[in-house]
């Protein structure tokens, strides 16, 4: 498609054209659509690495705009492939440590299992060894002799069952301690997964776990979508490490702000999501304009060529959970009227 949209833009320029004519439109419209499916289904390819992919390709798709030239049209070809190539060899290596973590536990247990029915052979040729004694007794004829025999039968016996209870001991001892080791792997896995790496708060799959339980629980609550506005401007003027810096900053501003209530996490890029449980409409709108008033402000991060003070605004989605709906319409509804509030701060500032 890339290459399609590069040919038109080129014969357009040599006829003289002018950009934005019917067909060029609906192609950018139409590969933009595609980076954003690519996004998603790398999201649901790969929870824990999708997020990153998705919000990298929406930068990409912003960038076609109607006025775009041959040169950016490539350039956006480019790092896409290259956006696309390193999540493949993430991704492959995340379930290859996975993959490499279940087949260790599969070899504990059959080890454990190994070892138990070596164990079990040994003592069953023990015990057998004292049963076939204990059989010859009836054909001794001195007293002494047939009770030093279960004297000893008995000793035997019962050397054979201490070392049963022993080696049976150790072995679930040594099982139950490999078990610990990888169910604190996983607990680790479980808090890492639960955790945005970068801003500290809850991840989108743990906040949307969250929105689940209060779907079941048929409670009364609201969602909102904050999204940074012009936040890749952030990036292109001083630089991703200002622009991860500035991420962190408004996290812990949404932490100060919001209550112990509710639940913060980051949807994906520069957008965050909020839980507002037990929030009415009426209740959720003035919690999220005193939120708007603590977060929007300046702020002032290091940029490239020293510190930079910032003026940060942010668009905000908020929808209340209607009865029927499911969790993906309720977020699509945050999501619109945010991209709405998005729209209309652009607006305001072409006029």
């Amino acid at each position: 498609m890339m290459i399609s949209i590069k040919r038109y833009l080129e014969e357009m320029q040599a006829n003289g054209e002018r950009k934005g004519t019917e067909l060029l439109p609906v192609a950018l419209a139409a590969y933009r659509s595609a980076l954003s499916e690519m996004g998603d289904c790398g999201q649901n390819v790969c929870p824990a690495l999708g997020e990153e992919l998705k919000y990298n390709l929406r930068e990409q798709a912003e960038r076609l705009d109607p006025d775009v030239c041959c040169e950016t049209v490539m350039d956006t070809e480019t790092h896409v492939r290259e956006q696309l190539q390193g999540w493949g060899r993430r991704t492959a290596a995340h379930y290859q440590q996975q993959s490499s973590e279940v087949k260790d536990l599969l070899l504990v247990m059959a080890r454990a299992a190994e070892s138990v029915g070596d164990r079990d052979q040994r003592c069953a040729a023990q015990i057998n060894e004292v049963t076939s004694r204990l059989n010859g007794i009836a054909n001794l004829d001195d007293l002494t002799e047939i009770r030093e025999s279960i004297k000893q039968s008995a000793v035997d016996l019962k050397t054979s069952i201490d070392r049963i209870t022993a080696e049976g001991k150790a072995a679930i001892d040594h099982l139950r301690a490999e078990v610990t080791t990888y169910q604190t792997k996983l607990e680790k896995a479980e808090r890492i997964a639960a955790r945005d790496s970068l801003t500290g708060l809850g991840s989108r799959l743990w906040v949307e776990e969250q929105i689940g339980r209060s779907f079941l629980a048929e409670a009364v609550f609201c969602v909102a979508i904050i999204d940074i506005n012009e936040f890749k401007r952030v990036n292109d003027e001083h630089g991703h490490l200002a622009g991860d810096e500035l991420l962190k900053l408004f996290a812990a501003e949404m932490r100060s702000a919001c209550r112990s209530t509710d639940i913060i996490g980051r949807w994906g890029g520069d957008e965050f999501m909020l839980l507002l449980n037990q929030s009415s409409l009426a209740e959720a709108t003035a919690q999220i304009d005193r939120l708007r008033k603590w977060v929007c402000g300046d702020y002032t991060v290091k940029g490239s060529s020293g510190p930079r003070k910032l003026t940060i605004d942010a668009s905000i989605g908020l929808a209340e959970r209607q009865p029927g709906e499911s969790i993906k319409e309720l977020l699509e509804r945050a999501d619109a009227r945010m991209y709405e509030q998005k729209a209309a701060s652009r607006a305001s500032k072409t006029r």
